[in-house]
Formats: C-alpha cells, sequence, structure tokens
C-alpha cells in the first residue's frame, strides 16, 4: 500500500480520507485503520449487522486505490472455495488428449502428470489471489464467524506468515502484505489465536449527531430538520426488543423514501405508513407502530 502513505500519515488523515469517500469515520476507526495499514495487522471488526462494518473495508479500498479482494463465509466454506483447487475438467480434457496421442504413439503419461499440476491449471481463490497479488490489495473476510472451526484455522494460518503451501507448487509468499478487514456479526465465539492475530474494532450504531451527519451525506437534498426527526425516530425505535433493530443503511434507505414522498414532517401517521422500508418483520413493524402512535413517544 505504498501510493497511499502520503494518505494514511496520521489518524486525522484517515479520517478525512474516509470521509472523501463518504465514510463517516469516529477517531477509533480511524487510529485503527491507521496502525492496521502501518503494522500490516488484520483488523477484527465486531458489532450489530448493519453498522458499516463491511463498507469500511470497501471505503478503505476505495480511499487507498486499492483493489477489494472479497471472501464472503458460510457455513461449509473449505479449503477449495477459500484458497485454491484444481480446474479438475481442464485436467480431464488434458487426461483424454494424452489418451489420443497415446493411440498415436506420441507424449507420455509423465508429462501429463507435471502438465495437470501446473499454474494453468490452478484456480485461485480470494486468499490466494490476495497473496499472489502485486498490485495494492483490501482482502474483506466477511461474517468470518459463519464458517467452522477448521476453516477459521486455515484463516489463521494464512493470515500468520502471508504464505500458502500448495503440495504440488510449493510455497507462495506474499509479494506485498494485503490490508485485511474481517468482519463478525458475534454469532460465535472465535478462537483466542485469531483474535490476537488482529487488532480489534467494535463497530456500533452511532449516536445522534453522527448518524445524522451520515444521512446528510448520503441523502442529497434531505433538509436538517428532517434528518433530525428521522434519526431520532431511529434511535426510539432502536430502543425497543426487537428480532432486528434498523441498521444504517435502513435508516438512509428511509430518509430517502420520505423526501421521495415529499414529507417535510414525520408525524405517526407518516412513520407508520413507511416502518416496512425501516423494520423486516411484521412484529417489529406492529410493536414500533404502537410505540410511535403513543402519546409522547416523540
Amino acid at each position: 500500500m505504498t501510493d497511499a502513505a502520503p494518505r494514511l500519515a496520521s489518524p486525522a488523515d484517515v479520517r478525512r480520507a474516509l470521509r472523501g469517500v463518504d465514510y463517516l469515520a469516529d477517531d477509533g476507526i480511524a487510529g485503527v485503520v491507521f496502525l492496521a495499514e502501518r503494522l500490516g495487522k488484520p483488523v477484527l471488526v465486531e458489532g450489530p449487522a448493519g453498522t458499516g462494518k463491511t463498507q469500511l473495508a470497501k471505503s478503505v479500498a476505495e480511499m487507498t486505490g486499492s483493489r477489494l479482494i472479497r471472501l464472503q463465509c458460510y457455513e461449509g466454506l473449505d479449503e477449495s472455495k477459500a484458497l485454491y483447487e484444481w480446474n479438475y475438467k481442464k485436467q480431464l480434457l488434458r487426461i483424454q488428449a494424452q489418451r489420443v496421442a497415446e493411440d498415436g504413439g506420441a507424449g507420455s503419461w509423465s508429462d501429463v502428470e507435471e502438465d495437470i499440476f501446473s499454474e494453468p491449471f490452478l484456480l485461485t481463490r480470494p486468499l490466494l489471489e490476495a497473496i499472489r497479488a502485486e498490485d495494492p490489495v483490501v482482502l474483506l473476510v466477511d461474517e468470518v464467524d459463519r464458517v467452522e472451526v477448521e476453516t477459521e484455522a486455515l484463516l489463521l494460518e494464512v493470515l500468520s506468515d502471508y504464505q500458502v503451501s500448495i503440495p504440488e507448487l510449493g510455497t507462495v509468499a506474499a509479494r506485498q502484505v494485503p490490508l485485511v478487514f474481517l468482519t463478525s456479526n458475534n454469532t460465535r465465539e472465535l478462537s483466542e489465536a485469531l483474535k490476537r492475530r488482529c487488532l480489534f474494532l467494535h463497530i456500533d450504531y452511532p449516536d445522534l449527531a453522527r448518524e445524522r451527519e451520515i444521512v446528510s451525506v448520503r441523502v442529497p437534498g434531505i433538509a436538517e430538520d428532517l434528518a433530525e426527526q428521522v434519526v431520532r425516530i431511529v434511535a426510539s425505535i432502536r430502543s425497543l426488543e426487537l428480532k432486528k433493530a434498523p441498521s444504517v443503511s435502513e435508516t438512509i434507505d428511509w430518509a430517502r423514501t420520505l423526501l421521495l414522498l415529499g414529507i417535510r414532517h414525520v408525524d405517526a401517521e407518516a412513520a407508520t405508513g413507511t416502518l416496512n422500508v425501516l423494520l423486516k418483520y411484521r412484529s417489529d413493524i406492529d410493536k414500533a407502530a404502537k410505540e410511535l402512535a403513543a402519546p409522547g413517544s416523540r
């Protein structure tokens, strides 16, 4: 990430640069990003869903002019999807071609074995792609808490030495150290070994002032008064016991909806009529509507 160094001269510079790509970071976020770049350490970003964890990695990539490589984690993710696998169809075609050649008295099976486990037959996955990259890279390992312990151990091995051992080809060492972000929604406890390897960052829902600023930046043309109403109502809804609290992106969508409908003052009727943009469960919508209809709720 040599090209990005001047913009990462201090946490304050990081914060300003992130704002330049419409990501409003606080001092804590900017400080961790600065240290991650300088120390070459991964960042483990935890917090509720929808608080901007994934967007942080995307914005850092945009801010630094780096290529974003994303590994979306899920239950059942294994080495072949995270690291590499061999192109079995291409290997089979090569074997079939050799059978034809053998009938004609040409080639040898030793040549085939050497060929099918060579670079042209290798399918790189996100982890190996990030390690082999020559251009600046931000590696996003999204929702790492969804993978099994075995895959987590693979991640730890790769991130500890930034190299991969491929039995048929040897050890592939990183040409540069990518800037790595691992996000977690805390659905399960991650290993202490992985946590020790990373810098830790917790991103919670923003306070009123910061969320109002986010809405103002992401929803061009919105009046300050409407932005203030939106974030205050969202904050009151988040205080309820819900299946899923509104995310920051859903706050933005709701603000855009109100603006599109020409609503300048959000009364109980206007809020209740558009809650389906903000909330995604019937029980949550009913609970929020009841709260908004209560006297003195706003």
